[in-house]
């Protein structure tokens, strides 16, 4: 018998060392062959607690016992926006709609690949909540805000601008401030876990910066199409600063412990999920988590909240309106009379009236949305145009002062950022953003003038 004859017999994948050496024992000192040896290996894994105490299939029969076989529900379906999405997505998404307490799942636009749940993901989980569904970056998020500035000013007054963003945040990885700025998220309960706890001073110093990877803040132009009673502004064109970051290290150092955690946890018959591995929310674990997670929320929040505070001030604006979302964040939502955790990793909220921001890329323009709430993309939509191009490919193919130089002549001014960021490595923004017209209406459009990214080439997941 062969690996693919044990399995066959009933054996799983995460058993197949100690049945092989089974195997060849009963072969060597009992002579057992062919149908016999079939039969004895499907009664063990029929009634693995007969064959315990067994000296040749003993050590195999208590694996089964202690690690019994999981069922794997029947995957549930899912339906996908937009056709210019890669296999390993789709593979990706398949896997996830495998997890046991998998309800619900949609696939957006600018869907790519992830760790665990790809970009552009949602999924809804009953009862349970994945850390890496939810992201490294947790509360990786949108933040726009419109200034009472001439717009005018963006062409004559380009050095100012510049220099409010080059010294209204930090970029790079770990990076943070010589003086911490303060915000009221400080005073929340950061004893809420050991992580959160242990990080409160690294995230003190942090709050206000931007981190790396696709992470930006830009000047540009916002033209309202109509009226807008809700932002309480007129139709016509607005001077508005959009950032894009979330909770820093911080946030990361969750993510890693809680799905460490929580693929510990897994029995061997489900360490294929690895990365989806879940926390039940019932247990201490899956509390802590959530606690930490919202945290996170807030914290990300604060974060934009101080970066638009420091770089509006520099420029000598003040904020008159704004629209903010979070994209990588799991929230209790109640759907088909049901309450869900819907993981959106790399979506946006789309819920009925919910405001939002999906950016373009450094040249193309964001959109500020309203969402429709359409039900089978569990009230969401893409957070972004999504990458058609991986980091290392666009690393070998563009080269960033070419661009740099390229873009001015159109008058977006770069200020840094890395080869592997510039527009050609994402998918057409317009061309995504017709591929969820039942998911979102556009009520603005955002067109970047002045950008800073982090110009040292380090990563970042979506």
């Amino acid at each position: 018998m062969n690996s693919r004859q044990l399995m066959a017999a009933g054996i799983p994948e995460y058993a197949l060392n100690e049945a092989m050496q089974a195997l060849q024992k009963a072969v060597r000192t009992q002579r057992l062959r062919g149908k016999e040896l079939k039969q004895t290996f499907h009664k063990i894994a029929e009634s693995p607690q007969d064959f315990v105490d067994n000296e040749i299939f003993g050590i195999l029969a208590r694996i089964l016992v202690e690690e019994p076989v999981l069922a794997v529900t029947e995957p549930i379906s899912y339906r996908t926006w937009g056709t210019e999405i890669d296999q390993a997505s789709h593979e990706q998404m398949q896997q996830a709609c495998r997890l046991p307490g998998a309800v619900g799942a949609a696939l957006m636009p600018d869907a790519h690949v992830g760790y665990g749940l790809p970009i552009g993901g949602v999924l809804a989980m009953e009862g349970r909540v994945v850390p890496y569904a939810v992201g490294v970056d947790i509360a990786c998020r949108m933040k726009l805000s419109l200034l009472d500035l001439p717009v005018e000013g963006l062409e004559t007054q380009v050095h100012q601008y510049k220099t409010a963003l080059e010294n209204g945040t930090r970029f790079g990885v770990g990076s943070e401030w010589d003086k911490p700025r303060n915000h009221p998220v400080l005073d929340q309960d950061w004893n809420v876990t050991r992580v959160t706890r242990q990080n409160k001073d690294k995230a003190w110093k942090q709050l206000g910066t931007s981190g790396s990877g696709n992470h930006f803040v830009e000047f540009g132009i916002v033209t309202l199409d109509t009226d807008d009673s809700e932002l309480g502004l007129p139709a016509g064109c607005y001077v508005a600063l959009l950032s894009h970051s979330g909770s820093r290290g911080t946030g990361a150092s969750v993510c890693s412990t809680y799905s460490g955690i929580a693929q510990a946890q897994l029995p061997k018959s489900l360490k294929q999920f690895g990365r989806l591995a879940w926390l039940d929310l019932d247990t201490q674990a899956g509390q802590e988590y959530w606690a930490a997670m919202n945290l996170m929320g807030d914290y990300a929040a604060a974060n934009h909240d101080v970066i638009h505070k420091n770089v509006s001030k520099l420029i000598g604006g003040r904020i008159i309106a704004g629209v903010e979302n979070h994209h990588n964040f799991a929230w209790k939502e109640v759907h088909n009379g049901r309450e869900v955790i819907v993981h959106r990793k790399g979506a946006t909220p789309a819920g009925p009236g919910v405001l939002g921001v999906i950016p373009g890329s450094m040249a193309d323009p964001a959109y500020i949305v309203r969402g429709k709430g359409n039900a089978e993309s569990l009230h969401s939509a893409s957070h972004g145009a999504g990458r058609c191009m991986s980091r290392t490919q666009a690393l070998s193919k563009f080269n960033i002062k070419a661009v740099r130089n390229s873009l001015e002549k159109r008058g977006v001014h770069i200020l840094s950022a890395g080869a592997d960021e510039v527009p050609g490595v994402y998918k057409n923004i317009n061309a995504v953003m017709a591929e969820q017209q039942d998911l979102v209406d556009t009520i603005g459009r955002f067109d970047p003038k002045i950008v800073k990214m982090c110009g040292d080439g380090s990563k970042a997941e979506d």
